[in-house]
Protein backbone atom coordinates (compact mmCIF):
# COMPACT_ATOMS: atom_id res chain seq x y z
CA UNK A 1 0.00 0.00 0.00
CA UNK A 2 1.51 3.34 -0.75
CA UNK A 3 1.43 6.55 0.68
CA UNK A 4 -1.13 8.12 -1.79
CA UNK A 5 -3.40 5.45 -0.52
CA UNK A 6 -3.31 7.16 2.65
CA UNK A 7 -3.81 10.64 1.70
CA UNK A 8 -6.89 12.32 0.73
CA UNK A 9 -7.86 12.35 -3.06
CA UNK A 10 -7.18 15.80 -3.75
CA UNK A 11 -3.16 15.85 -2.02
CA UNK A 12 -3.44 12.09 -4.32
CA UNK A 13 -4.23 12.80 -7.52
CA UNK A 14 -2.10 16.01 -7.70
CA UNK A 15 0.89 14.03 -7.04
CA UNK A 16 3.05 13.45 -3.69
CA UNK A 17 6.05 15.94 -3.24
CA UNK A 18 9.31 15.65 -0.83
CA UNK A 19 7.58 17.65 1.44
CA UNK A 20 4.72 15.83 2.13
CA UNK A 21 6.81 13.01 2.28
CA UNK A 22 7.99 14.64 5.28
CA UNK A 23 11.69 14.84 3.25
CA UNK A 24 13.53 18.03 2.86
CA UNK A 25 17.45 18.04 2.10
CA UNK A 26 19.73 18.52 4.65
CA UNK A 27 23.40 16.84 5.26
CA UNK A 28 24.43 13.88 7.51
CA UNK A 29 25.09 14.10 11.20
CA UNK A 30 28.55 14.25 10.73
CA UNK A 31 28.79 13.62 14.44
CA UNK A 32 26.69 10.54 14.72
CA UNK A 33 28.98 7.27 15.01
CA UNK A 34 26.49 5.45 12.83
CA UNK A 35 26.84 8.17 9.95
CA UNK A 36 30.62 7.83 10.52
CA UNK A 37 31.09 4.08 10.32
CA UNK A 38 28.71 4.47 6.81
CA UNK A 39 31.44 6.95 5.65
CA UNK A 40 34.22 4.89 6.60
CA UNK A 41 32.62 2.21 4.11
CA UNK A 42 32.00 3.87 1.53
CA UNK A 43 35.22 5.57 1.11
CA UNK A 44 37.22 2.27 1.26
CA UNK A 45 35.15 0.46 -1.25
CA UNK A 46 36.02 3.08 -3.75
CA UNK A 47 39.71 2.98 -2.28
CA UNK A 48 39.17 -0.48 -3.27
CA UNK A 49 38.32 0.41 -6.70
CA UNK A 50 40.50 2.54 -6.98
CA UNK A 51 43.31 0.13 -6.45
CA UNK A 52 42.03 -2.18 -8.67
CA UNK A 53 41.81 0.81 -11.49
CA UNK A 54 45.60 0.69 -11.25
CA UNK A 55 46.49 -2.79 -11.07
CA UNK A 56 46.19 -5.99 -12.57
CA UNK A 57 44.28 -7.88 -10.51
CA UNK A 58 44.27 -11.41 -12.96
CA UNK A 59 48.15 -11.23 -13.28
CA UNK A 60 49.26 -9.88 -10.37
CA UNK A 61 47.67 -10.45 -6.86
CA UNK A 62 50.28 -8.42 -4.99
CA UNK A 63 50.02 -5.17 -7.18
CA UNK A 64 46.32 -5.12 -6.23
CA UNK A 65 47.46 -4.68 -2.80
CA UNK A 66 50.46 -3.22 -3.50
CA UNK A 67 48.11 -0.17 -4.58
CA UNK A 68 45.31 -0.26 -1.70
CA UNK A 69 47.83 0.06 0.92
CA UNK A 70 49.84 2.69 -0.76
CA UNK A 71 46.42 4.59 -1.38
CA UNK A 72 45.28 3.37 1.99
CA UNK A 73 48.53 5.21 3.87
CA UNK A 74 46.28 8.52 3.16
CA UNK A 75 43.37 7.50 2.31
CA UNK A 76 42.47 6.13 6.11
CA UNK A 77 44.06 9.55 8.33
CA UNK A 78 42.37 11.42 5.57
CA UNK A 79 38.62 9.56 6.47
CA UNK A 80 39.37 10.67 9.76
CA UNK A 81 40.55 13.96 9.56
CA UNK A 82 37.20 14.75 7.14
CA UNK A 83 35.14 13.61 9.70
CA UNK A 84 36.48 15.28 12.14
CA UNK A 85 36.65 18.66 10.28
CA UNK A 86 32.92 17.76 9.43
CA UNK A 87 31.89 17.27 12.95
CA UNK A 88 33.91 20.39 13.95
CA UNK A 89 32.02 22.47 11.96
CA UNK A 90 28.69 20.73 12.61
CA UNK A 91 27.59 23.89 14.32
CA UNK A 92 28.37 26.50 11.49
CA UNK A 93 27.01 24.43 8.41
CA UNK A 94 23.68 23.54 10.50
CA UNK A 95 22.97 27.55 9.97
CA UNK A 96 23.29 27.62 6.48
CA UNK A 97 20.85 26.12 3.96
CA UNK A 98 20.97 22.47 2.42
CA UNK A 99 23.33 23.29 -0.41
CA UNK A 100 25.26 26.26 0.58
CA UNK A 101 26.42 23.28 3.50
CA UNK A 102 27.53 20.93 0.65
CA UNK A 103 29.44 23.57 -0.96
CA UNK A 104 31.37 24.22 2.66
CA UNK A 105 31.82 20.30 2.83
CA UNK A 106 33.29 20.23 -0.70
CA UNK A 107 35.39 22.95 -0.54
CA UNK A 108 36.94 21.32 2.64
CA UNK A 109 37.33 17.78 0.90
CA UNK A 110 39.59 19.72 -1.63
CA UNK A 111 41.50 21.50 0.60
CA UNK A 112 42.32 17.87 2.74
CA UNK A 113 43.03 16.67 -0.61
CA UNK A 114 45.46 18.77 -1.68
CA UNK A 115 47.17 18.31 2.06
CA UNK A 116 47.29 14.69 1.44
CA UNK A 117 48.71 15.13 -2.08
CA UNK A 118 51.80 16.15 -0.52
CA UNK A 119 51.94 13.70 2.02
CA UNK A 120 50.94 11.12 -0.95
CA UNK A 121 53.93 12.55 -3.02
CA UNK A 122 56.17 11.95 0.08
CA UNK A 123 55.72 8.70 0.64
CA UNK A 124 55.84 7.23 -2.91
CA UNK A 125 59.37 9.45 -3.09
CA UNK A 126 60.72 8.25 -0.04
CA UNK A 127 59.71 4.39 -0.36
CA UNK A 128 59.81 4.31 -4.14
CA UNK A 129 56.69 1.97 -4.23
CA UNK A 130 54.82 3.40 -6.88
CA UNK A 131 54.08 6.05 -9.26
CA UNK A 132 52.75 9.05 -7.93
CA UNK A 133 49.28 10.73 -8.61
CA UNK A 134 48.62 14.31 -9.68
CA UNK A 135 47.27 16.91 -7.40
CA UNK A 136 44.58 17.20 -9.50
CA UNK A 137 43.76 13.28 -9.69
CA UNK A 138 43.98 13.46 -5.83
CA UNK A 139 41.32 16.15 -5.59
CA UNK A 140 39.50 14.96 -7.98
CA UNK A 141 39.19 11.18 -6.06
CA UNK A 142 38.23 13.27 -2.81
CA UNK A 143 35.91 15.52 -4.33
CA UNK A 144 34.19 12.05 -6.11
CA UNK A 145 34.50 10.63 -2.79
CA UNK A 146 32.57 13.46 -1.30
CA UNK A 147 29.50 13.48 -3.74
CA UNK A 148 29.21 9.63 -3.35
CA UNK A 149 29.06 9.71 0.35
CA UNK A 150 26.27 12.87 -0.11
CA UNK A 151 24.27 11.22 -2.71
CA UNK A 152 23.94 7.52 -0.21
CA UNK A 153 23.01 9.72 2.15
CA UNK A 154 20.55 11.82 0.24
CA UNK A 155 18.83 8.52 -0.88
CA UNK A 156 18.83 7.10 2.45
CA UNK A 157 16.88 10.14 3.64
CA UNK A 158 14.30 10.01 1.04
CA UNK A 159 14.13 5.98 1.49
CA UNK A 160 13.04 7.06 5.44
CA UNK A 161 10.81 9.96 4.84
CA UNK A 162 8.46 8.36 4.20
CA UNK A 163 8.27 7.12 7.90
CA UNK A 164 7.78 10.72 9.37
CA UNK A 165 4.58 10.86 7.31
CA UNK A 166 3.70 7.31 8.19
CA UNK A 167 3.40 8.13 11.71
CA UNK A 168 1.77 11.19 11.28
CA UNK A 169 -1.14 9.41 9.44
CA UNK A 170 -1.15 6.31 12.01
CA UNK A 171 -1.64 9.02 15.25
CA UNK A 172 -4.20 9.87 13.07
CA UNK A 173 -5.79 7.09 11.47
CA UNK A 174 -4.58 4.01 13.54
CA UNK A 175 -3.55 5.15 16.72
CA UNK A 176 -6.53 7.01 17.38
CA UNK A 177 -9.12 4.27 17.02
CA UNK A 178 -12.73 3.97 17.10
CA UNK A 179 -12.97 2.11 19.74
CA UNK A 180 -10.87 5.02 21.63
CA UNK A 181 -13.23 8.24 20.43
CA UNK A 182 -15.95 5.82 21.45
CA UNK A 183 -15.41 4.69 24.50
CA UNK A 184 -13.80 8.34 25.70
CA UNK A 185 -16.82 9.93 24.26
CA UNK A 186 -19.09 7.74 26.32
CA UNK A 187 -17.30 7.96 29.42
CA UNK A 188 -17.65 11.74 29.20
CA UNK A 189 -21.20 11.55 28.31
CA UNK A 190 -21.23 9.14 32.08
CA UNK A 191 -19.67 12.06 34.01
CA UNK A 192 -21.57 14.75 32.41
CA UNK A 193 -24.69 14.52 34.82
CA UNK A 194 -23.18 13.43 38.12
CA UNK A 195 -19.08 15.00 37.85
CA UNK A 196 -19.70 18.02 35.06
CA UNK A 197 -16.20 19.44 35.99
CA UNK A 198 -14.23 15.86 35.45
CA UNK A 199 -16.31 15.37 32.12
CA UNK A 200 -15.29 19.15 31.31
CA UNK A 201 -11.18 18.46 32.19
CA UNK A 202 -11.63 15.13 29.78
CA UNK A 203 -12.84 17.05 27.14
CA UNK A 204 -9.95 19.26 27.37
CA UNK A 205 -7.75 16.36 27.55
CA UNK A 206 -9.17 14.95 24.29
CA UNK A 207 -8.81 18.42 22.60
CA UNK A 208 -5.07 18.48 23.45
CA UNK A 209 -4.70 14.95 22.40
CA UNK A 210 -5.82 15.67 19.29
CA UNK A 211 -3.91 18.77 18.57
CA UNK A 212 -0.97 17.56 19.48
CA UNK A 213 -1.64 14.15 16.87
CA UNK A 214 -2.58 16.51 14.43
CA UNK A 215 0.32 18.45 14.12
CA UNK A 216 3.34 18.51 12.44
CA UNK A 217 5.81 16.08 14.31
CA UNK A 218 8.69 15.78 12.21
CA UNK A 219 11.04 18.12 14.84
CA UNK A 220 12.23 16.88 17.86
CA UNK A 221 10.66 18.42 21.01
CA UNK A 222 11.22 18.54 24.87
CA UNK A 223 10.52 14.67 26.78
CA UNK A 224 8.66 17.23 29.15
CA UNK A 225 6.23 17.81 26.91
CA UNK A 226 5.77 14.17 25.56
CA UNK A 227 5.48 13.40 29.15
CA UNK A 228 2.47 16.17 29.62
CA UNK A 229 0.77 14.60 26.44
CA UNK A 230 1.00 11.04 27.87
CA UNK A 231 -0.23 12.49 31.13
CA UNK A 232 -3.06 13.86 29.77
CA UNK A 233 -3.94 10.55 27.39
CA UNK A 234 -3.38 8.55 30.47
CA UNK A 235 -6.11 10.68 32.71
CA UNK A 236 -8.68 9.96 29.64
CA UNK A 237 -8.12 6.20 30.20
CA UNK A 238 -7.45 6.66 34.09
CA UNK A 239 -11.39 7.86 33.82
CA UNK A 240 -12.81 5.21 31.53
CA UNK A 241 -10.97 1.81 33.34
CA UNK A 242 -11.23 3.64 36.98
CA UNK A 243 -9.21 1.32 39.10
CA UNK A 244 -8.07 -1.27 36.62
CA UNK A 245 -5.62 0.85 35.63
CA UNK A 246 -2.23 2.03 37.70
CA UNK A 247 0.59 3.94 36.79
CA UNK A 248 4.19 3.84 38.08
CA UNK A 249 5.64 6.85 37.13
CA UNK A 250 9.88 6.52 38.06
CA UNK A 251 11.19 9.78 36.59
CA UNK A 252 12.36 11.81 39.49
CA UNK A 253 16.04 11.48 37.02
CA UNK A 254 14.72 12.11 33.53
CA UNK A 255 15.90 15.23 31.61
CA UNK A 256 12.87 17.26 30.79
CA UNK A 257 14.34 19.20 28.63
CA UNK A 258 16.22 16.69 26.43
CA UNK A 259 14.77 16.57 22.98
CA UNK A 260 13.25 13.41 21.85
CA UNK A 261 11.17 12.42 18.36
CA UNK A 262 7.28 13.40 19.06
CA UNK A 263 4.71 10.88 19.73
CA UNK A 264 7.50 8.35 20.87
CA UNK A 265 6.21 7.38 24.26
CA UNK A 266 2.63 8.05 23.73
CA UNK A 267 1.75 5.59 21.30
CA UNK A 268 3.43 2.29 23.37
CA UNK A 269 1.51 3.74 26.14
CA UNK A 270 -1.48 3.35 24.60
CA UNK A 271 -0.51 -0.31 23.05
CA UNK A 272 0.42 -0.90 26.86
CA UNK A 273 -3.11 0.13 27.90
CA UNK A 274 -5.16 -1.65 24.90
CA UNK A 275 -2.84 -5.18 25.28
CA UNK A 276 -2.03 -4.99 29.05
CA UNK A 277 -4.28 -3.30 30.93
CA UNK A 278 -7.88 -3.72 29.39
CA UNK A 279 -7.47 -7.77 29.12
CA UNK A 280 -6.92 -8.16 32.87
CA UNK A 281 -9.94 -8.81 34.54
CA UNK A 282 -8.48 -7.20 38.04
CA UNK A 283 -6.24 -3.87 38.24
CA UNK A 284 -2.50 -3.82 36.06
CA UNK A 285 0.28 -1.99 36.85
CA UNK A 286 2.01 0.07 33.80
CA UNK A 287 5.37 1.03 34.92
CA UNK A 288 7.22 4.08 32.69
CA UNK A 289 10.68 4.62 33.72
CA UNK A 290 12.85 7.40 32.02
CA UNK A 291 16.14 8.45 33.38
CA UNK A 292 20.36 7.84 31.57
CA UNK A 293 21.85 4.57 31.14
CA UNK A 294 24.43 3.86 34.19
CA UNK A 295 27.06 3.27 32.18
CA UNK A 296 26.73 6.78 30.29
CA UNK A 297 24.90 9.93 30.99
CA UNK A 298 24.66 10.63 27.13
CA UNK A 299 22.15 8.01 26.57
CA UNK A 300 18.83 8.81 27.88
CA UNK A 301 16.56 4.80 28.92
CA UNK A 302 12.87 4.88 28.44
CA UNK A 303 11.38 1.63 29.89
CA UNK A 304 7.95 0.56 29.96
CA UNK A 305 6.60 -2.21 31.68
CA UNK A 306 3.03 -3.71 31.32
CA UNK A 307 1.01 -7.51 32.08
CA UNK A 308 1.27 -9.50 28.86
CA UNK A 309 -1.57 -11.51 27.42
CA UNK A 310 -0.83 -14.59 25.36
CA UNK A 311 -3.92 -14.83 23.78
CA UNK A 312 -4.56 -11.20 23.12
CA UNK A 313 -5.77 -10.72 19.52
CA UNK A 314 -3.76 -7.19 18.91
CA UNK A 315 -0.33 -8.27 18.47
CA UNK A 316 0.32 -7.41 14.73
CA UNK A 317 -1.04 -3.76 15.70
CA UNK A 318 1.49 -3.97 18.25
CA UNK A 319 4.15 -4.84 16.07
CA UNK A 320 3.75 -1.68 13.74
CA UNK A 321 3.46 0.85 16.19
CA UNK A 322 7.09 -0.54 17.35
CA UNK A 323 8.07 -1.29 14.13
CA UNK A 324 7.04 2.82 12.96
CA UNK A 325 9.01 3.72 16.37
CA UNK A 326 11.98 1.82 15.73
CA UNK A 327 12.46 3.53 12.38
CA UNK A 328 11.90 7.33 13.06
CA UNK A 329 14.51 6.20 16.15
CA UNK A 330 16.79 5.68 13.16
CA UNK A 331 15.65 8.88 11.04
CA UNK A 332 17.00 10.67 14.00
CA UNK A 333 19.93 8.95 15.27
CA UNK A 334 21.17 5.92 13.26
CA UNK A 335 23.03 3.70 15.14
CA UNK A 336 22.82 5.59 18.29
CA UNK A 337 19.30 4.99 19.02
CA UNK A 338 17.57 1.34 19.66
CA UNK A 339 14.29 -0.21 20.28
CA UNK A 340 14.00 -3.64 21.76
CA UNK A 341 11.14 -5.39 23.23
CA UNK A 342 10.92 -8.68 25.31
CA UNK A 343 8.53 -10.60 27.68
CA UNK A 344 10.23 -11.17 30.97
CA UNK A 345 8.05 -12.65 33.93
CA UNK A 346 4.46 -12.97 32.33
CA UNK A 347 5.59 -8.72 32.01
CA UNK A 348 5.43 -7.11 28.58
CA UNK A 349 8.98 -4.66 28.45
CA UNK A 350 10.20 -1.99 25.97
CA UNK A 351 12.79 -0.47 26.43
CA UNK A 352 14.26 2.48 24.10
CA UNK A 353 17.80 4.23 24.15
CA UNK A 354 19.13 7.65 22.36
CA UNK A 355 21.38 10.43 22.26
CA UNK A 356 20.92 12.50 25.02
CA UNK A 357 20.82 15.98 22.39
CA UNK A 358 19.44 19.54 23.45
CA UNK A 359 19.95 20.99 20.05
CA UNK A 360 17.74 20.07 16.85
CA UNK A 361 18.91 18.50 14.69
CA UNK A 362 16.07 19.93 12.08
CA UNK A 363 18.73 21.43 9.76
CA UNK A 364 21.47 19.21 10.40
CA UNK A 365 19.76 15.79 11.65
CA UNK A 366 21.18 12.00 10.98
CA UNK A 367 20.07 10.49 7.56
Amino acid sequence: MSINDHLPPSVANEGTTDSQLGYRPRLPDFCNLGIMLRMVVLVNVMVIGAALSRSDLVSEISGFWRQFLLISIVAQPAIILSLLASCGLKPVISKLTYWRGVSVIFALEALIGGLFWYLHSSVVGVLSIGDSLTMVQFCLFFLIATAVVLFYFDLRARSLAPALTEARLQALQARIRPHFLFNSINAVLSLMRDEPRRAERMLEDMAELFRVLMADNRQLRPLEDEIALCRRYLEIEQIRLGERLNIDWQIDHMLGPALVPPLILQPLIENAVYHGIEPQRGEGVLHIAIGTSTASSKQLVITLTNPFHTKSTHVSGNRMAIANIRERLQLHFDAEAGLSAEVVDSQYVVTINMPVTFTSTDNLGTT
